[in-house]
């Protein structure tokens, strides 16, 4: 059959998908073509915001709505929250957020034999990690493994712990094996991802740590450089530091989850740690990885935040200095306790925050493109197109650079100029 993939949500989702699809091409199927008969629509959802619902929703109409002949699955933590709702959308092929080879199957058996499926389990009823193909389609120069899944957090605005379950760890030994392959397949840099990566193996027998891991991961990686998904300021401390460091492979960009700048929200939130602590991780990162970037979430407007104390986040984020923020203004999503705190704020004041912030993330991205001129990067190049080839620098800035047939390689670049947003720069 051929199908159309589409993903939604966080880099688990994209491993997820790049997963299934490793999956249906190992059973003989295949990425539809411009113009091509499709026989299969999947889309795997995101539920993380009520937004996120909704886009989830918007895409799979609008697949189906270009392809009506095919059958619609859909998957992810979206349709694990609402299956009926997915299926008044018109999917054939309802799952949730975990099994994802009996999916396929599924999606196969409703294509070639006309069946209806819809099967949702219990997320914290999982207690096996789920093992699926790492890697990436296409050829692509990056993959990604997924080390960990579920938090058991509870941040007060965030459904994900309903839709992943408890935290299961893929085990240290495994997670060396496939890095290994991935590194004899030609990839040049390897994301390490999951749902709460900080909370990596506390559900294992000796309960490795994430420093541990990544100490494993990188002496199987080969020409690999290590990169990782975002973190928890909790698991910042001297001993990560010197583990990280010390492995020689890992990329200095690191993306921290903040949320807020002010402790009263954090508290609110139910998030573990305060700005103090969240600086303390911030200045052990910049000691042992000089230069590094780091970036970050952002929500602005969540339940009884007041003008001050959206000023002191502002004030907060300065001090940090990040090199890009990823900003959302607060979205209530059902079923999470801050959906019904009171004080509530109007969409015009939660964008309003929202924009403001994003400007002073704009200076300083800018301040940490304009740091970086002058300096040698290590680039892993991906692309090539008109005599230029272009990558991401271990801090994750993009470059470019005249040359050509660099793809895949990872070179040392002299930055010389700003360019939409990247640098511009010179092969040394």
């Amino acid at each position: 059959m051929n199908y159309i993939i589409t993903t939604l949500g966080c880099k688990v989702n994209q491993y997820e998908t790049q997963a299934m699809e490793t999956l249906l091409r190992q059973r003989g199927h295949r990425s539809a073509g411009p113009g091509e008969p499709v026989q299969a629509v999947i889309v795997n959802t995101c539920a993380v915001t009520a937004e996120s619902g909704r886009k989830s929703r918007q895409a799979a109409r609008h697949l189906l709505s270009e392809h009506p002949e095919a059958v619609l699955a859909v998957c992810g933590c979206y349709s694990q929250l609402s299956p009926e709702e997915a299926e008044k959308i018109g999917a054939q092929v309802v799952f949730g957020s975990g099994d994802r080879e009996k999916f396929v199957l599924a999606v196969e058996q409703a294509v070639l034999e006309g069946q209806r499926r819809r099967e949702i389990d219990r997320p914290f009823r999982r207690f096996g990690f789920e093992k699926l193909p790492a890697g990436a389609v296409d050829g692509r120069t990056r993959a990604m493994l997924k080390i960990q899944d579920g938090c058991v957090n509870f941040c007060t605005y965030c459904i994900i712990p309903y839709t992943r379950g408890r935290l299961r760890s893929l085990p240290v030994a495994d997670a060396a094996a496939e890095t290994e392959r991935l590194a004899a397949q030609g990839f040049r840099e390897l994301v390490l991802t999951g749902i709460e990566v900080a909370s990596y193996g506390l559900d294992l027998p000796d309960r490795p740590g994430l420093g541990q891991l990544v100490e494993a991961v990188a002496a199987a990686s080969g020409p690999m450089r290590l990169r990782l998904s975002s973190l928890e300021p909790t698991v910042i401390t001297e001993d990560f530091c010197r583990r990280l460091a010390g492995t020689g492979k890992l990329c200095r960009h690191f993306h921290l989850s903040l949320q807020s700048g002010c402790d009263r929200i954090l508290q609110a939130m139910n998030r573990k740690y305060d700005t103090a602590a969240f600086a303390r991780a911030v200045d052990l990162l910049r000691a042992w990885f000089p230069g590094c970037a780091l970036t970050c979430d952002l929500i602005t407007g969540f339940p009884g935040e007041t003008e001050e104390d959206h000023r002191q986040t502002l004030a907060f984020i300065r001090q940090c200095g990040f090199a890009a923020m990823h900003v959302f203004p607060y979205s209530r999503r059902p079923g999470t306790p801050a959906d019904k705190m009171p004080g509530q704020l109007p969409a015009a004041v939660k964008e309003r925050r929202a924009g403001e912030a994003r400007a002073v993330g704009e200076d300083m991205r800018r301040a940490f493109l304009e740091s970086s001129l002058g300096q040698t990067l290590p680039v892993l190049f991906e692309t090539e197109k008109d005599g230029f080839c272009t990558g991401h620098s271990d801090t994750y800035l993009p470059v470019r650079a005249a040359g050509t047939g660099l793809r895949g390689r990872i070179l040392p670049v002299r930055a010389e100029s700003l360019e939409n947003g990247g640098l511009v720069g010179e092969i040394v």
